[in-house]
């Protein structure tokens, strides 16, 4: 496997409990996780005490995290939502980070609620510019999904909004097979946007807006294998992190009733590291 890149999941694909989390990316062998939510608590809502169980059973475990998921700018929070409450979350994560030794913290771009599409961009722009300088005096660096909002689906604008925050804390977060939902092909955006992602979720699947059917990946159609090596073949060394959406899919509001998927966890990461070494011929330094 290649020394420069680090593999990790975010542990609530795996079961609501920390514990349980930490046990599927042990299993792996892997030294870090993705933190999302502990026992269905978004991690900037855990109070004092849950936060600090949180981060003293990672430290024990002797992982360390990633990069942690917000819900600044995401599918709850349209353009016109309290811009308090994304401010707030930022600053008790910039705390939570420094606790958890991570300076990635993952966003996205607020869907519209109604607004002209000028007045869309220049509220977002506007939105993460502040976000970004805030995080920039934090230490942090925001991960900006493709997902939801503004610069979800568009390489170009994804462009804009790093140009507009213009500082090395926004950089990219990219889904290989987020694509499939919101009706593009990532694989295709890639080639525009590699320089500037930081951080990097695999899933895959079939399907279009309408329905979604996801898989291991290989399996489906996002094109995992070669999104991966575009990104290595640009000097991509950061975090390769599954989420599988097999069994849980937040933005849906579900997930599979058994409540602990940790061997399905397991298995997609197996394959995962399966598809890097079969990516090793087709690299020059080898996985």
């Amino acid at each position: 496997m290649r020394a420069d890149i680090r593999l990790s999941g975010i542990g609530d694909e795996a079961a609501p409990g920390l514990d349980r989390q930490i046990e599927a990316v042990r299993r792996l062998g892997w030294d870090s996780v993705e933190l999302r939510s502990v026992d269905g608590v978004p991690l900037a809502e855990l109070d004092g005490p849950a936060f600090d169980r949180v981060a003293g059973s990672v430290a024990e475990a002797g992982l360390g995290v990633s990069c942690v998921d917000s819900r600044i700018g995401n599918w709850a929070r349209t353009v016109v939502s309290p811009f308090a409450d994304d401010l707030d979350e930022l600053a008790r994560l910039a705390d939570r980070c420094e606790r958890l030794g991570t300076r990635y913290v993952r966003i996205m771009s607020y869907p519209n609620a109604g607004l002209p599409d000028a007045d869309w961009e220049r509220e977002v722009l506007d939105r993460v510019r502040r976000l970004t300088a805030r995080a920039e005096d934090a230490g942090l660096v925001l991960v900006h999904e493709n997902c939801a909002g503004w610069a979800a689906t568009d390489p170009a604008r994804m462009l804009r909004l790093l140009e507009a925050a213009d500082s090395p804390a926004l950089r990219l977060l990219f889904d290989v097979g987020n694509g499939i939902a919101y009706g593009y092909e990532a694989y295709d955006h890639l080639a525009h946007i590699a320089p500037y992602v930081a951080h990097v979720h695999v899933k895959d699947g079939t399907g279009d807006t309408s329905a979604q059917f996801y898989s291991l990946p290989g399996d489906g159609d996002c094109r995992v294998a070669d999104s991966l090596r575009l990104l290595f073949d640009q000097g991509y060394s950061g975090a390769v992190s599954i989420e599988p959406h097999i069994n849980i899919r937040p933005h849906e509001g579900w997930s599979d009733p058994s409540g602990d998927y940790v061997d399905e966890f397991v298995t997609y990461g197996q394959r995962l590291e399966k598809l890097l070494r079969e990516l090793e011929p087709a690299t020059d330094s080898g996985i």
